[in-house]
């Protein structure tokens, strides 16, 4: 039975009195593992560290300390100009064994999709399927399906949600449209979806019709002393997914704004056909780039609508911003709650 998610203050509080508890030196997690495919997703904000050094070296050993079988990240191309990849693939192969799954793109030198990565042990690739989701930022999510060499054949979707609620409402509608559209797998979300509220102000309520309850969220960031849930593991099949962990290790600690969360999916569970949940939606249309867009008119909001008053650019970005300024803020009001332990 799933446990109950506790409130966003609650939450904090909990990573708050755990802080003296965090591992010290080594990997964590390494004495044992159980058996199972190991899937992570990890937001390796551009390779930079909060020490404010670019350094892909550190995100390859933060990998290789997780060890996985699968793992989606985000936020490992440059977002502007070049837009091109900033990991060294043949380094992180020799010491990880992981390969990128393939994606199109303009540019050759881009590591993946609106800078979702994902990267598999063995196996074989089945499909691969670059999806622009709405919003007033530039994002993407990728779904793949993939028969590991474990024996499990699971669908990922790799994403990475916007700052503002409203777009990240419309892009967990789309990514259910999109598990609707194709035939039926079980399917893992990978990814940094952005949401640090919990309960009914959710945004991710929307992929309840698909996933059913979010499982307990593992606060991820910061990574210094994790406070917000914004990374997440759900499967549209809970039973198929262990409890998600945290991996938080000294390294990964410094080399990314975000530490990796890591869950085992048992290959028997994820062999067994799913069921269909009973869910209307309307389906989706592929572009010519390979790019799937929503026929719901509200999904497909385009950004002058969202924006308000003149100059629509400087409105989006202006609202991001305070996007972003309102999730600082709901770390500090509850760091400043007459109730939570001194630091």
């Amino acid at each position: 039975m799933q446990k109950k998610n506790q409130s966003l203050p609650a939450s904090i509080i909990a990573s708050l009195r755990q802080r003296k508890n965090r591992p010290g030196n080594g990997a964590a997690g390494e004495s044992e593992r159980p058996n199972g495919t190991l899937v992570a997703s990890y937001n390796v904000h551009k390779c930079v560290g909060i020490d404010g050094r670019f350094d892909p070296g550190r995100i390859t050993q933060v990998i290789r300390e997780i060890a996985p079988d699968v793992i989606a990240l985000q936020e490992a191309d440059k977002r502007f100009g070049a837009r091109h990849g900033l990991l060294d693939l043949v380094r992180l192969k020799d010491e990880t064994g992981l390969v990128p799954v393939p994606v199109e793109s303009a540019n050759a030198a881009a590591h993946g999709w609106h800078g979702n990565v994902v990267l598999f042990r063995q196996g074989l690739v089945r499909d691969v399927h670059q999806v622009s989701l709405p919003g007033l930022e530039p994002r993407g999510a990728l779904v793949v399906d993939i028969d590991l060499e474990s024996g499990a054949a699971l669908r990922i979707v790799a994403a990475h949600l916007g700052l503002l609620r409203r777009s990240r409402s419309q892009q967990a509608r789309m990514i259910i449209d999109l598990m609707r559209s194709r035939d039926e797998r079980p399917t893992l979300l990978l990814g940094d979806l952005n949401e640090w509220r919990l309960g009914g102000r959710s945004a991710l309520n929307a992929l309840d019709a698909a996933f059913g309850t979010m499982p307990v969220p593992v606060p991820s960031f910061p990574a210094g002393l994790p406070l917000l849930a914004l990374d997440r593991i759900i499967a549209n099949r809970p039973e198929i997914l262990s409890d998600v962990a945290v991996h938080d290790t000294p390294l990964a600690r410094v080399a990314s704004d975000h530490l990796p969360i890591k869950a085992f999916v048992d290959p028997a569970m994820a062999a067994l056909p799913v069921r269909a949940p009973d869910l209307m939606l309307v389906p989706t249309e592929a572009t010519p780039s390979g790019a799937a867009e929503p026929r719901d008119k509200e999904a497909a909001l385009p950004l002058a609508a969202l924006a308000s008053g003149k100059g629509c650019r400087g409105s989006n970005r202006e609202l991001v911003r305070k996007a972003g300024d309102q999730l600082k803020r709901a770390v500090r009001r509850t760091l400043r709650r007459p109730d939570a332990p001194t630091r």
